[in-house]
């Protein structure tokens, strides 16, 4: 499978009072043609950082370290300039909310065909025509009116229809969905969600969800990585990690998904919070909340190593292990 998106060393730093913290420490990723990788993991955890650093829109204060690939070629040696050729044509994202993504002043026809205007130099009268194949495309009745509206006239879901149609409007290879069914409610994020795998196959686009949400995940992903305080703690296919979590995080999250079948009456949860970047433990930093700590976990942070054929995992659980198997043969 050919990789549309490959990530080497990312490492993403922000300044604050003359400070440099890490909030993405050293992540790897790839994506295939067509394939959907899910990241996964609680507010905090670098998700959104990761996808902005993939995009280059960080601040002024937000410096990138690493390898970036699209399509073999390197991003991160292009300037400003070469990027927003890049944004929209070769990669797209969805935001997390569209209300603050969508310009307030000016009508959903015209911030859908700036884009078309620009990377696909089409005429004002053509791009208009493109705008509103675009809007009856991911399913907005009325897209004559809708083209003409202001984004504040727009329910939740009809915003995030038109940040999806503006998304696939130049048919990019890579779609970035950062938690693309936030703050709507259950009828309309399965939409949402089925819209985005609808476009997904028909434009034969890779796709990037980032998500705290699990559901979401066995829905709409083929593999997933699950992400902690910065760093990649386990990654495999679905099926594997849904079915059999190695890490001590994964498996608290998988845990605190509700079951209504099983008549549960009392949710599950991770005792603590993620910590913030510059409150980063000396050893595993998931081990202040972690019920299997060892000694050696607040002294080391562990690698991220292969556990098996299909996942890998950051913990010392399995490194111990894998020292006692070595040691026995």
């Amino acid at each position: 499978m050919t990789n549309v998106l490959e990530v080497y060393g990312l490492t993403t730093t922000f300044t604050k009072n003359n400070k440099e913290f890490k909030v993405v420490d050293d992540l790897s990723l790839y994506v295939g043609k067509g394939e959907s990788l899910g990241i996964v993991g609680e507010s905090g955890c670098g998700k959104s950082v990761t996808s902005l650093s993939i995009m280059r829109l960080l601040g002024k204060n937000g410096k990138i370290e690493g390898s970036i690939q699209l399509n073999g070629t390197e991003l991160l040696a292009f300037n400003e300039k070469v990027m927003q050729k890049i944004r929209g044509k070769e990669m797209a994202m969805i935001f997390q909310e569209p209300m603050t993504a969508l310009n307030p002043v000016l009508t959903i026809g015209k911030q859908m065909s700036e884009g078309l205007e620009k990377h696909e130099g089409m005429k004002r009268a053509q791009a208009k025509q493109k705008s509103i194949e675009l809007l009856t495309q991911v399913g907005i009745s009325r897209a004559n009116e809708i083209y003409n509206e202001y984004p504040h006239r727009l329910s939740g879901g009809m915003r995030q229809r038109v940040m999806i149609a503006m998304a696939i409007a130049c048919s990019p290879k890579l779609l970035i969905a950062d938690e693309p069914t936030t703050a709507l409610d259950v009828t309309i994020q399965a939409q949402i969600l089925d819209l985005i795998q609808k476009v997904r196959v028909e434009l034969g686009m890779s796709l990037i969800m980032i998500t705290h949400d699990l559901g979401v995940v066995a829905e709409t992903c083929d593999r997933v990585m699950v992400m902690y305080a910065g760093q990649v703690i386990e990654s495999a296919d679905v099926r594997t990690l849904l079915r059999n979590p190695k890490h001590p995080y994964t498996i608290g999250l998988i845990h605190s998904t509700p079951h209504k079948a099983k008549g549960q009456k009392r949710l599950n949860s991770i005792a603590g919070s993620v910590p913030a970047p510059d409150e980063y433990p000396k050893g595993c930093r998931f081990a202040p909340r972690c019920d299997k700590a060892m000694p050696i976990c607040a002294e080391q942070n562990p690698q991220l190593m292969a556990v098996d054929e299909q996942s890998q995992c950051r913990c010392w659980l399995y490194q111990e292990l894998d020292k006692r198997s070595a040691v026995n043969v």
